[in-house]
C-alpha cells in the first residue's frame, strides 16, 4: 500500500527527545506487542503517585470517584474500535486516552468508557457525564464556545472513501448534483460538503452505518477525516478504497469541561513529555495500514 501521509505541513514542530516525568513513571500499562508495530520498550506508564493538579474541578471530581470517564467512538477502525468478538478496543484514540488516565495515575481497570456520538459529544462534556472526549474530535471556535480543548494530538485533513471499483469520483472536484455523500450528524465533514459541494448528503449516527450504505450501493461516497477512511479501507481493500487528496486540515483534541485551564495543561504536559510515546501509539495503531505521522505541536490552554 501506498505511504499515505496524513499530518498537515502548516503547526508541526519536531519534539524533544523522551523526558518522562513524574506524570508518566510508574507501572506499565498496555505494553504493546514489538509485533504490533508499537515499540515494546517504550509505552506510558500509570503515575504513583496519583499526581495533584490543583485547580481542576474535573480531576477532583475523578479523585472523589475512583474511576476516569472517558467518551470515545467504537466503530473506527485503527483509531476507536471495539471488537464484536472479542469485546477488546484498540485504536490511536484508545490508547491517547489511556495514555492520559494512566498520567493521573489510572489503569485500564479505572477507566468507563463510554460511547458518544459525534451530535452529543459536547453535551455529554457540559453534563458531566465524562471526564474528558477522545475521539477525531475536531478542534472548531465553534466547539470551543461550549467545551475546552487539550491538545492537538494528531493533524489529518478530509478525504472521501467510495466504492473500489469506482473510476467516477477520484477527488472531492469530482463531485456532482448526482453523487451523493454520507457522513455522520454533527460532524464538520458533513457541513462542508453541503457548502462546498454540489454532492446531496445523508446524514447517519456513525460512520460504520455509512460504510454500509456505501457497499450496498445507497450512497456514493463517505466523507470524514482521512485517517478513519484509511482504517475502513485498510480493513476491507476489496470493496473500498480512499480516492483524491485531503481537502481540509483537521486538528483532533481531547474536550473538556469548558475553562478547565489546569487539567488541559496537564493533559497538554502528557502529550509534549512523551514525543516517543505518541510515536509508539502511532506506530501501533496506525503503522500497519501504510501511513506516517509526526506529533503536532499543542496549542496554549485558553
Amino acid at each position: 500500500m501506498r505511504k499515505r501521509t496524513l499530518i498537515a505541513g502548516l503547526g508541526i514542530t519536531a519534539v524533544a527527545a523522551l523526558a518522562l516525568t513524574g506524570c508518566n513513571s510508574g507501572t506499565p500499562s498496555a505494553t504493546p506487542d514489538a509485533s504490533e508495530g508499537g515499540a515494546a520498550d517504550v509505552w506510558f506508564t500509570v503515575a504513583d503517585p496519583k499526581p495533584a493538579v490543583e485547580g481542576s474541578d474535573t480531576v477532583a471530581a475523578i479523585t472523589e470517584r475512583g474511576t476516569v470517564k472517558v467518551g470515545v467512538k467504537e466503530d473506527q477502525p485503527n483509531l476507536g474500535y471495539l471488537d464484536p468478538t472479542t469485546g477488546e478496543r484498540s485504536g490511536f484514540d484508545i490508547d491517547v486516552a489511556r495514555w492520559v488516565a494512566a498520567s493521573l495515575g489510572y489503569d485500564e481497570a479505572d477507566i468507563d468508557f463510554q460511547v458518544i456520538d459525534s451530535a452529543n459529544r459536547e453535551q455529554a462534556i457540559i453534563n458531566g457525564d465524562i471526564d474528558y472526549y477522545v475521539g477525531t474530535y475536531s478542534i472548531t471556535d465553534k466547539r470551543k464556545e461550549q467545551i475546552s480543548f487539550a491538545g492537538p494530538y494528531f493533524v489529518t485533513g478530509q478525504g472521501l472513501l467510495v466504492a473500489a471499483d469506482d473510476d467516477t469520483i477520484t477527488g472531492v472536484d469530482a463531485l456532482t448534483a448526482d453523487s451523493i455523500v454520507c457522513s455522520v450528524t454533527g460532524s464538520t465533514s458533513i457541513e462542508r460538503i453541503k457548502t462546498e459541494t454540489p454532492a446531496g448528503t445523508v446524514e447517519l449516527s456513525k460512520y460504520s452505518e455509512c460504510v454500509e450504505q456505501l457497499k450496498n450501493g445507497q450512497v456514493d461516497a463517505v466523507t470524514t477525516d482521512q485517517a478513519i477512511l484509511i482504517g475502513y479501507a485498510a480493513q476491507d481493500p476489496d470493496n473500498l478504497k480512499v480516492v483524491g487528496d485531503p481537502f481540509s486540515e483537521e486538528r483532533y483534541g481531547i474536550g473538556v469541561q469548558k475553562g478547565d485551564t489546569a487539567f488541559v495543561e496537564f493533559i497538554n504536559t502528557t502529550l509534549t513529555d512523551g514525543p516517543d510515546i505518541w510515536t509508539a501509539i502511532f506506530d501501533k495503531n496506525l503503522g500497519p495500514a501504510g501511513v506516517t505521522g509526526t506529533q503536532p505541536a499543542v496549542d496554549a490552554a485558553e
